[in-house]
Order: structure tokens, then sequence, then C-alpha cells
């Protein structure tokens, strides 16, 4: 492993009370050397953590699991709608699936309005890339052929790269994709510098834990300028939708959200990124104890309603 060099955050300063006790919660479920376990280990203490925290649904909303272009994925909704949002679930392509952001979905579902489905793609290693990507993409097509309604595209960690990733191949097509909301994504960045390093040691996820990600999740060499694996090795950025980026200040992976934005103003691309100060890589799951990540959970909820409206208030 690289030895890692320069200076170091201080998240003793940088981290409120709130949410060192969301990470103290987190970490008595989730240990911070989870990655490192055996994959079935992994998953069934990443799914006793997110249950740990789960809520009920809010009033209205309702759930259908089925099947959207051979893909299983879960179908939310709270009455009349002219939007589906397509959501992509995070856990490093290892872990999560329809139940670890049943809640969050559910959740957005009620705040915008909106059709949400939560896709299941497949996992590594099991499967390796492009098979997630493929999944996210079967599934977002499907359901624009069967509902024939705009879509949003929306996910967090993992799930932020798959929705990214989805722009960039339907751009041009006859998807109509009115924008994409991915909250603290991976897209692709250098690992050896800028936030990978500042923040390589960081509560909830670390520079070590995504290598390892990166590795599970491939069968040979990391890809070379494919989009459908890293949207920042992307030769062209034009003609992609509007885009809100929310970065957490507390993560090796924010600069990705950073050099996304940079790359979508060069190509005139609206984009708006928010960085949560003081927050962490996986704070969706904190917003019902931690003002931040609920102040945060919000701009999420406002952008996915926005950009589903054909509104810029940027």
């Amino acid at each position: 492993m690289k030895k890692l060099e320069g200076a170091m955050a201080d998240y003793g300063k940088l981290i409120d009370a709130e949410t060192w006790g969301f990470i103290k919660k987190t970490n008595g479920y989730y240990p911070p050397e989870t990655a490192t376990y055996g994959i079935e280990d992994q998953r069934r203490i990443y799914d006793e953590m997110c249950a740990a925290f789960r809520v009920e649904y809010p009033i209205g909303v309702s759930a259908l699991d089925r099947d959207y272009g051979g893909v299983p994925c879960r179908h939310y909704t709270c009455g009349g709608s002219e939007v589906a949002v397509m959501y992509f679930h995070g856990g490093g392509f290892v872990v999560g699936g329809l139940n670890s952001h049943d809640d969050v979905c559910a959740e957005l579902c009620a705040a915008s309005g909106h059709h949400v489905v939560s896709v299941d793609y497949r996992l590594a290693p099991e499967h390796k890339h492009p098979a997630m990507f493929e999944d996210a993409l079967a599934a977002t097509r499907a359901v624009f052929a069967e509902m024939g309604l705009p879509l949003v595209l929306c996910g967090d960690s993992a799930g932020g790269n798959l929705a990214a990733c989805v722009s960039h191949m339907v751009r041009g097509s006859e998807l109509d994709v009115r924008g994409q909301v991915l909250i603290y994504p991976g897209l692709g960045g250098d690992y050896n510098k800028g936030s990978y390093m500042e923040y390589a040691d960081a509560p909830m996820l670390t520079r070590d834990d995504i290598v390892i990600y990166k590795h599970v999740r491939l069968a040979g060499e990391e890809p070379v300028g494919d989009p459908s694996y890293a949207p920042l090795h992307d030769a062209s950025f034009a003609g992609l939708p509007p885009t809100v980026i929310n970065t957490a200040e507390c993560d090796p992976l924010s600069d990705d959200g950073v050099d996304y934005e940079a790359a979508l103003k060069a190509a005139g691309v609206p984009v708006h990124r928010v960085d949560e100060a003081g927050l962490v890589h996986g704070h969706l799951r904190a917003r019902h104890m931690s003002a931040r990540a609920s102040a945060s959970f919000e701009r999420i909820k406002e952008a996915v309603t926005a950009l589903a409206a054909q509104r810029w208030p940027y």
C-alpha cells in the first residue's frame, strides 16, 4: 500500500457531536475494518447496520417489488406523477440492495411526489464490471419505455457513479433525462492526491477501503477512458443533463465531485455543488440524528424536486 504523506484532517475540529454520535452508532454495527472481511460477512453486517437505522415510510407512500429490464427493482409511489426518479444505492458495488436504502427512497418519493424506482443491480465479486452498469442502464431504459416519463437519475456513493455513468451513456438518445443528483459519488478520481490523501483515514470511509472495493469490482486491469466505469474518464462532458452534486467535507471521495463539477462547467452544463461542512461519507443515514445531515438531505430532496420540474434555482 502506498505510504500516505502530507497534512491530514483534524476530524475532532471538523465533525460535530451529533455526527460523532452517528459515526459511533455505525461503528457499533459496522466496524471500520469491515471492508477487509469476507463478502458474506460484509453483507450481513451492512444489512444489520442498515436495519438499525431504518425508519418507517412517510404516510401515503407505497412500494412494489418488480423487475424492470430483467433487473429487480422497488417502485415507490405516493399518488400521480409525471416524472420517474431512478435511484442507485451505495455500497462499494459489494453490499447493499433494495432494503439498504428503502427508507431513503420512500422519503424522496414523499418529498418530490414522483415515482422512485430503486435498482437492485448485480454486485461484485460475483459480477464484475460492467455488470452493475449494464443493470443500471437496462432498468433505466425499461422504466422510460414503460412509463414514458421524464427521468431524474440519483444515487449515493457507488450509486452516484452509476447514475452519472447512465447519464453519459444515454445522452443524445430518446431518453428524456431532466437531471442527475449525485450524493458523495465516486467518479474515478486520482487516488494519490487531494482529498484521497488529506482524508485518507476519514471516519466511515478510508482510502484503503476505496482501493479494496476497486479491486473487488474489476476482473482485470482498470479500464482506461471508459465512462461506463468512471465518468471522469470521459473524453467529453458536453450534452449532459443539469447536475447537482453533494460532497461531504470529511470524505476521501470529495474531490471527485469537485473535478466533475469543473468538467461540467467547462462543457457549459448547468451544475451546482454543495460541500457539506463537517459531514462524512454515508451521511444520508444520519439524516434523523444530525442537524447537518438533515439539512443536507433537505437540499438533496429539493434538488430532485427542482430538476424534475425543470427549474434551476442555483
